[in-house]
């Protein structure tokens, strides 16, 4: 493994114990294997299909993960051109790249071509930069364009100090964990 890359893998599922890629520096916040599998643990830990949005990617181990343990396609937005190298490379490494949608673009902008696609999406992964905490406003903008799937569930990773609200639009927050200086917040859909 080159020097300064943090060592992770697939914690469950199909492609469990796989290495992963991360990039290196702080360029990207990679989740630790540790709060990856909290996190799914808090929410299922499997699935029998559906779609996946990964909104800030990084080295795209959230959305592999949410594949290698049952979901069917998954979105990775990553505007980050060296960040977007690294995902293709975890993404080859599953060998079910068809699996794999790959944008390469603001969150903002992918929301705008993914409501033109009318992809409806069963888990929500929202792990932005710690400076760019836009969760509330994205958040409302997948679900005026119609993106949610009955049911959604949504997983925020923020920074322990960022409190977000109890409700966005018809997403209710049901738990929220602290791990180290990482906080994981999930909201459950409620259908009007």
């Amino acid at each position: 493994m080159k020097k300064g890359y943090l060592a992770m893998r697939v914690v469950a599922g199909e492609f469990g114990g796989r290495k992963l890629k991360t990039l290196p520096g702080k360029t990207t916040r990679p989740t630790t294997d540790k709060v990856k599998g909290a996190m799914f643990n808090m929410i299922g830990p499997y699935f029998s299909g559906g779609n996946v949005l990964d909104l800030f990617a990084g080295s795209g181990s959230l959305a592999i993960e949410a594949v290698s343990r049952g979901m069917e396609q998954a979105f990775l937005v990553e505007k980050n051109f060296r960040a977007m190298s690294v995902i293709k490379e975890n993404v080859a490494m599953t060998k079910q790249e068809d699996s794999f949608h790959l944008m390469q673009m603001s969150a903002n902008m992918a929301i705008q071509q993914l409501s033109e696609q009318k992809v409806l999406f069963d888990l929500i992964l929202l792990d932005p930069p710690y400076a760019e905490q836009e969760i509330a406003k994205q958040l409302k903008a997948l679900v005026r364009e119609e993106l949610v799937a009955p049911d959604a569930i949504v997983i925020c990773e923020t920074d322990k100090t960022v409190e977000l609200p109890e409700t966005i639009d018809q997403f209710v927050q049901r738990k929220r964990q602290v791990y180290g200086l990482s906080a994981v917040t999930i909201y459950d859909w409620e259908a009007e």
